[in-house]
């Protein structure tokens, strides 16, 4: 079982690492879009609103088995957060 675990763990760090990636990889991409656009804070929090929506949506066409939609839902939360921070810091540097 020790050997198995070991596997385990591996993998969800090398997933964690990949997800990792992805975030950055989408905050600079969304950090280039918006750049000078001045929008409100009204328009971003329903730009970040829709961007999870349209996550959840997209995930549930191909939903995994072994994911339920709660999860879909709380994992699709989490990333956009993390991109939405990522990129309202960066859009406030000058």
């Amino acid at each position: 079982m020790a050997p198995r675990l070991a596997d385990l763990i591996k993998k969800a760090r090398r997933l964690a690492a990949d997800r990792d990636r992805l975030v950055e990889a989408l905050a600079d991409d969304w950090t280039r879009a918006l750049r000078g656009q001045r929008l409100s804070p009204a328009d971003l929090e329903e730009l970040w609103a829709a961007l999870t929506e349209e996550a959840i949506r997209r995930s549930g066409q191909t939903l995994d088995p072994k994911w339920t939609t709660q999860a879909v839902r709380q994992e699709a939360e989490v990333v956009i957060a993390r991109v939405r921070e990522k990129v309202e810091s960066s859009l406030r540097e000058p």
